[in-house]
């Protein structure tokens, strides 16, 4: 199959091209932060049952906002199937009702502190 999807609902592993130093590829929408994410994984060389991020993207709040970001950062790893990015707007269409619970209220408002404190002189 082009895409395989993994749960939970909006995360689905890409294939690699080959020859490309990963071992798997995802993407997907994030609905507490309001963003599509793109990562690429290589297997640690020091432990063969861990895997190193190459690029995690889509961490920050609205930080890809439409498919095609997320997309793109995939394309020099992945050959991306044509039919992903109606998926990942119906996987986003199907989260519009839901709203955040205290705990991911509590730990945007973390993230938040976080940045703000990063930007600090």
């Amino acid at each position: 199959p082009p895409c395989r999807e993994n749960r939970p609902v909006g995360r689905h592993q890409v294939p690699l091209r080959a020859g490309v130093d990963a071992s798997s590829a995802w993407i997907g929408w994030d609905r507490p932060l309001l963003t599509f994410f793109a990562q690429v994984f290589r297997t640690d060389p020091r432990d063969p049952d861990e895997e190193i991020d190459i690029l995690w993207r889509g961490t920050s709040e609205r930080e890809l906002p439409r498919p095609v970001d997320a997309i793109n950062l995939l394309e020099p790893f992945c050959d991306v199937p044509a039919e992903i990015a109606a998926q990942l707007e119906i996987d986003r269409m199907a989260t519009l009702a839901q709203i955040d619970g205290p705990n991911q209220e509590e730990a945007k408002a973390f993230m938040v502190r976080l940045r703000d404190r990063d930007r600090r002189p």
